[in-house]
């Protein structure tokens, strides 16, 4: 969160509204100070928790501690008490105080009542909203200054619904939208915190003219800093600029916030615009049920029984209604003076909605048709289900179905799923739904009973078979027949998810780790065999393609862009283990290939192409089959094939290692087995890097004992020796991974290296002379220069000696 603020400059004057620990403050602290651009900064931040107090004092302090070393004035305020109602009072004097230049905030959630004092104090203040979170942000907006930010992890409930409009609104008035970050997965993002509404992060510029937006998404929450780039990666983030007007639509009255991670997300709201009705539109209502069972808690019975009508519970819903049934709930409800206003009449056929989806359910939207033929006059409907009804009784039945058929699309599911922040369904949440028209329903509604799906006679007694479930497939393929006549387009979005599907299926049937069963790897596997979202099973090829040609190719016909340094996800979380489970071959055409080659490719296998052509087939069980029980001998045959291409090399020590072929482990063996021994023998191999081996060679705790500590391989060169007999350190870059010793790199290792007790020597290392030509105005003074070719001399660049330390 604080990587994403644009500006941190000057003098900075921070809000951490809600503060808790004080997290937030300290990650905007150290991002500060490491952007090393700022020379003073105030903190304000607030809490109403006492608890929290020697806690966040302890955070503020080290903050302090930190800046001052680093020369900047902080003055840093800890206020105990409740925001909303400290900054409502003071707006009055506000125009006279400076503002903030930054806030950074994770607020409260928590819905609030018109009458409640919070509500009353920001309205107070022109600020209108239902949820305590929203009022944080809006507040905080508020004491911006004119060019201020704002980053924040909040609820994405906020960016639909009539009761929200308003903040968006004020929101979307006061700044630009400059990112967003989403969370692909609730459950994986925020695990361990019963978190049960989905976030984003955003980040806003107030007072700025609204330019494209940033979309990005993770997985989950795992982020980390690049050490090299200082960029932030997470597994699997991807990446997309957007227009605005592709988030909130320019004729949108409603201010809706669509937020599209990818191009297949785009594709499905897309798809979708052209059902643009409204419930009123139709004539139809969409209400909460109105039975609440525990005020009519006398009333309630658990059978049919004389001057008893059906009760329908959220538990009687399977696609169908399957009553009565076999549950600790009731399934009817006595006809009283106190129940009676509560019942509908029974007539008619209702549509009804879950509010709540169980963690088992994949679906947010899950409808039932109800065609009126239970017995009895009057009916109850639980207030856990939003009913679809017209004036408390049913409609037709042919709009029914069509409406059953809409409501549980996929395609819908999905769109839903782009603005809808909870797992709950609200009766608003749906009258905020554009729907087919009346025509268009007709159609559907008709398909759905000539393709048989009009549902039997609710069963009344128990034993007699219940209502037969529709299934997916079917009620996709009736909508998706309606969007193409309708559009004259074949483009289904579904089929790309389709494919991602059938994809990891695949994985999972042939045996690959739960680490590889995801969309990343299926996406791998169907670029491996050149499979695109129309595409056919039975017309595969076997493309030899590198890692970032598979990201191109994803992000092609998949629309699914990931971040560039993903790359190394997809190539030591993927592929390595597609190579190693016998999926795949590397370097095919070139198996000693270097290990760093931007040439490097993979290829399916012709056994296991032989067995994905069959899928969908009859043949696809025992073919596959027949793969799974010669797997691990043709695992081992193609590693044998890899390890006959291996490089050995022994060191000092006696530890045999194999390096991956290649000139750069070429090269790297003829420095330990060639330089080595003829310029410093007897010297200690401390380490080999960047050879493809599985695991680098690496003695930390030894270079620890010479005064160097380091928490990251990456910044070290190709090889380090330690020669005791004169106590020098040799740092030896191989010209054929990242480049010769110049003098970026020369000042990069003299830091990295400044409290080592041996003396320094830098050495660059080439295959050949002619190789060396190319670097010559590269290399930097006061280092050392080793060819392969001419291994018993070394080129000395200037100095007074040749290979010895050099003066500080």
């Amino acid at each position: 969160m604080a990587s994403l603020f644009n500006k941190i400059e000057g003098d900075i004057s921070l809000l951490d509204p809600g503060c808790g620990s004080g997290s937030l403050t300290a990650a905007f602290v150290d991002e500060s100070l490491r952007r090393n651009k700022i020379t003073s900064i105030n903190i304000d931040a607030f809490d109403i928790d006492s608890v929290i107090q020697p806690f966040i004092d302890e955070t503020l302090a080290l903050c302090v501690e930190k800046s001052k070393k680093h020369g900047v004035s902080i003055d840093a305020n800890f206020i105990l008490d409740d925001f909303v109602l400290n900054k409502t009072k003071e707006v009055g004097l506000f125009a006279n105080k400076d503002g903030y230049s930054h806030v950074i905030m994770n607020p409260p959630y928590k819905k609030i009542a018109t009458s409640s004092e919070h509500r009353q104090a920001l309205k107070s203040v022109g600020i209108e909203t239902v949820n305590l979170y929203a009022g944080f942000v809006a507040l905080a907006i508020q004491q911006l200054n004119r060019g201020g930010e704002l980053v924040a992890i909040i609820p994405r409930s906020f960016c639909n619904g009539v009761y929200y409009q308003p903040f968006r609104e004020f929101l979307l008035q006061e700044t630009a939208i400059k990112q967003i970050h989403i969370f692909d997965s609730r459950s994986s993002a925020f695990a361990d915190n019963d978190v049960l509404q989905e976030n984003i992060i955003i980040h806003l510029i107030k007072g700025v003219k609204q330019q494209s937006v940033t979309i990005t998404s993770s997985p989950n929450a795992d982020f980390e800093i690049d050490e090299e780039t200082q960029s932030i990666t997470a597994t699997d983030r991807t990446t997309r600029t957007v227009p605005f007007t592709s988030i909130v639509e320019p004729n949108e009255r409603r201010k809706f916030i669509h937020i599209a991670a990818n191009q297949r997300d785009r594709a499905i709201i897309d798809r979708l615009s052209c059902f643009n009705c409204t419930l009123e539109d139709l004539g139809i209502q969409v209400s909460t049920g109105a039975i609440v069972d525990f005020r009519l808690k006398d009333d309630l019975r658990q059978n049919l029984e004389s001057g008893a009508v059906p009760l329908i519970y959220s538990t009687h819903l399977d696609r169908v209604v399957n009553h009565p049934i076999n549950s600790k709930k009731p399934n009817a409800i006595l006809v009283s003076e106190r129940s009676r206003n509560w019942l509908w009449q029974n007539s008619g056929n209702f549509v009804i909605v879950k509010r709540f989806s169980s963690k088992e359910e994949k679906r947010r939207i899950v409808a039932a048709h109800y065609d009126g033929s239970l017995p009895g006059e009057l009916i109850g409907f639980d207030n856990k289900l939003n009913v679809f009804h017209n004036s408390k009784q049913g409609f037709a039945k042919d709009i029914a179905l069509g409406l059953y058929v809409y409501l549980n699309s996929t395609l819908l599911d999905k769109y839903y799923r782009l603005f809808g922040g909870h797992t709950q369904v609200n009766a608003t949440d749906l009258r905020t739904i554009s729907y087919p028209d009346l025509t268009t329903l007709k159609s559907l509604g008709k398909k759905a009973h000539n393709a048989n799906l009009s549902h039997p006679r609710q069963s009344l007694q128990r034993g007699e078979p219940a209502q037969r479930a529709v299934s997916q497939k079917q009620v996709d393929r009736i909508l998706e027949e309606e969007l193409a006549k309708m559009t004259g387009n074949n483009d289904n979005p579904l089929a790309v998810q389709e494919k991602i599907d059938q994809a990891i299926e695949i994985l999972t049937l042939l045996g690959m780790p739960r680490a590889q069963q995801n969309e990343r790897s299926a996406l791998t596997l169907l670029s491996l065999i050149d499979l695109k979202p129309n595409g056919s099973w039975n017309d595969l090829k076997r493309p030899m393609i590198g890692v970032t040609p598979i990201m191109n190719w994803c992000e092609e016909f998949y629309g699914k862009k990931y971040a560039p340094n993903t790359r190394e996800t997809f190539r030591r979380q993927t592929l390595h283990q597609f190579r190693d489970g016998g999926l795949c071959l590397y370097n095919p055409d070139q198996p000693n290939r270097p290990v760093n080659s931007p040439k490097a490719c993979y290829q399916i296998t012709t056994e296991l192409f032989d067995v994905l052509v069959k899928y969908g087939t009859d043949e696809w069980s025992i073919t596959l089959a027949d793969w799974l029980e010669h797997k691990e001998t043709l695992i081992t045959r193609y590693a044998k094939e890899r390890e006959m291409e291996m490089i050995p090399l022994t060191l000092d020590d006696g530890t045999k290692i194999k390096l991956s072929p290649g000139n750069h482990s070429q090269l790297i063996r003829d420095i330990v087995t060639e330089f080595g021994p003829r310029f410093v023998p007897g010297s200690e191999v401390i380490y080999l890097g960047d050879t493809g081996a599985k695991e680098n060679f690496f003695k930390p705790e030894r270079l620890a004992e010479l005064g160097v500590t380091v928490d990251r391989k990456g910044k070290l060169p190709d090889v380090i020796f330690y020669w005791s007999e004169k106590n020098w350190l040799l740092l030896i870059e191989s010209v054929t991974s990242h480049g010769a010793v110049d003098s970026k790199r020369h000042s990069e290792l003299a830091t990295l290296f400044a409290k080592a007790t041996s003396g320094l020597i830098y050495v660059t290392a080439f295959p050949d002379r002619k190789t060396m030509a190319k670097y010559l105005v590269d290399i930097s003074w006061e280092t050392e220069v080793w060819t392969a070719d001419a291994p018993t001399h070394m080129i000395h660049f200037n100095g007074d000696r040749f290979l010895a330390p050099h003066e500080k």
